[in-house]
């Protein structure tokens, strides 16, 4: 049954990259945004827990794969068989505690083992495979735990914490007698140190900050609000007054 029904979404794909004039126009260079957009769309359905939502864009994601492949194929780069074949491969190998001999327990030794093939793969870096193209936020996040697979970590939060402290001062410092560049530079090794601490008290730092960003924006919402049903300007109220509505704002939350 999944067979057919994939097989006939190829098929559409296809039919659609020789009949549509949009379609035919694409390269894998043009819909790479596009790709990334339905990767956070899946991940908002996921936060959202809307299960339907997750079904429709994960469809749509699907759909980019598929593109992506069928591009290829046309380009002389690769088909989509190669592509499921990549994978298919590349999982067998790398959980040999399932395919194999090898013994493990737990999903820590899961995630070092994998480290460790990778690197027997050829990979010249255990950093390798963490894109560019991330948030800055979540590829600090991934540097600090693929490095921690082979080792380099801290034993404990604790010195986390105080690094944190330290690149704190030096960032207040640096504010006093440095060059702006220099602070940025700081401001930079604060935030790593933070991510670094959120790692060790086993919180994704890239989702805590997204659910910063949407409490601010909600609060903010609501002064928007009540300046709306007073038919009032936000833009010629004063601060103490934005600041009472904020309050307001946060107590009805609770």
């Amino acid at each position: 049954m999944y067979e057919f029904k994939f097989n006939e979404f190829v098929d559409i794909v296809k039919r659609l990259r020789k009949e549509c004039p949009w379609d035919r126009a694409q390269t894998n260079d043009s819909i790479k945004a596009a790709t990334i957009e339905e990767a956070h769309e899946v991940v908002e359905a996921i936060d959202n827990k809307d299960f339907e939502e997750l079904k429709i864009e994960l469809g749509d994601l699907l759909l980019h794969v598929v593109f992506h492949s069928v591009i290829a194929e046309q380009d002389g780069k690769f088909n989509l068989s190669e592509v499921i074949a990549s994978i298919q491969e590349k999982l067998i190998r790398r959980h040999p505690h399932v395919f194999g001999e090898t013994k493990i327990d737990n999903p820590d030794d899961v995630k070092k083992n994998w480290e460790h093939i990778k690197l027997s793969e050829g990979r010249k870096s255990v950093l390798e495979g963490v894109p560019k193209s991330l948030p800055a936020l979540y590829r600090a996040f991934r540097l600090q735990e693929k490095a921690s697979k082979v080792g380099f970590d801290w034993n404990d939060k604790a010195p986390v914490w105080q690094k944190v402290v330290e690149e704190m001062n030096e960032l207040h410092t640096a504010e006093k007698k440095e060059s702006p560049e220099k602070v940025m530079e700081e401001m930079g090794d604060l935030l790593f140190a933070l991510v670094n601490y959120a790692r060790f008290i086993k919180i994704n730092p890239e989702e805590a900050l997204s659910k910063a960003n949407s409490k601010f924006q909600r609060r903010f919402n609501y002064i928007e609000q009540k300046y709306s049903e007073m038919n009032k300007s936000i833009t010629e109220s004063s601060l103490e007054e934005l600041d009472k509505y904020w309050e307001e704002g946060k107590k009805l939350e609770k």
